[in-house]
């Protein structure tokens, strides 16, 4: 990771870009993937020289609405275009706040009151800090449950369990974007970035394309070696005295046969933590 982040993410947005996705006509001998800087002036509506600096660092602090036209010029979706405007510093100010791992007691009996859902808290860098113990007995095919993108990338059961893998490896890496615009800085993105990028080249070629998405809606869909397929939605809630935490709760529809596998799980989990004892 450089300190140049907003000409990063530019220069990979305008590579993601071809003409024809913009309604311009290419002309000439294209030496470049996506748009040329000069294309994305005319589009932004900005002098040419002018953007080039900012792609280059020489730049640093465009206006508002020098990024909003470019975030239009380079089809950013609301995600990104959020993004982009932390990265260059004119987020508010009180979009990031820095935050605590500790799970508070409150918390974590709110996770245990739901015994039929899997339910775990993450930070914004996708360590899991808790656990119900739906959630425990969904993740156990993971030697150690402890980041969604060390797992995804990383763990031998990754691409098993999670059986859209590129889907959630995208999706893993846009949120991780994501939580780049909000603290670039932040030691643990930084560690845990710079270890992905020397173990996986997937991460690296998703890293590298600075797409940018926050959590969706999509149904989750894993394969759990004991209870087979299971397709669950979920819902996601900010932790308001913990900012930065996530509180996600898995759910299956109620009589399908994820439900039934979910209710097998809960109890083959159960019998085991009782024969351990």
């Amino acid at each position: 990771m450089t300190d140049n982040h907003l000409g990063e993410f530019l220069r990979a947005r305008r590579a993601a870009l071809r003409p024809q996705d913009v309604g311009m006509t290419s002309y000439g001998v294209r030496r470049v993937t996506g748009l040329r800087r000069e294309e994305v002036a005319v589009l932004a509506g900005v002098n040419a020289d002018y953007y080039t600096r900012l792609e280059q660092g020489r730049e640093r602090h465009p206006s508002a609405q020098v990024l909003d036209a470019l975030g239009r010029a380079l089809r950013l979706g609301p995600d990104a275009h959020m993004h982009l405007h932390q990265i260059a510093g004119t987020a508010p100010s009180n979009q990031f706040t820095h935050t605590t791992d500790r799970v508070s007691p409150a918390l974590r009996q709110l996770m245990d009151g739901y015994p039929g859902a899997p339910a775990f808290v993450i930070n914004r860098t996708l360590d899991v800090l808790a656990t119900n113990a739906l959630a425990e007995a969904l993740y156990s095919p993971f030697s150690q449950a402890d980041n969604l993108a060390r797992m995804t990338f990383l763990h031998p059961a990754g691409r098993q369990f999670y059986t859209r893998w590129s889907r959630t490896a995208q999706a893993t890496v846009s949120h991780l974007r994501q939580a780049a615009g909000l603290d670039p800085d932040n030691p643990r993105l930084r560690e845990l970035v710079r270890a992905l990028t020397e173990h996986s080249a997937d991460f690296t070629r998703l890293w590298n394309t600075h797409a940018v998405r926050g959590k969706t809606q999509d149904a989750k869909h894993f394969l759990h070696p004991d209870v087979g397929p299971l397709t669950l939605t979920y819902q996601a809630f900010d932790v308001r005295d913990a900012p930065g935490q996530q509180l996600v709760i898995y759910q299956a529809e109620p009589g399908s046969p994820s439900a039934q596998a979910l209710d097998l799980l809960g109890s083959i989990h159960a019998t085991s933590n009782q024969a351990a004892m």
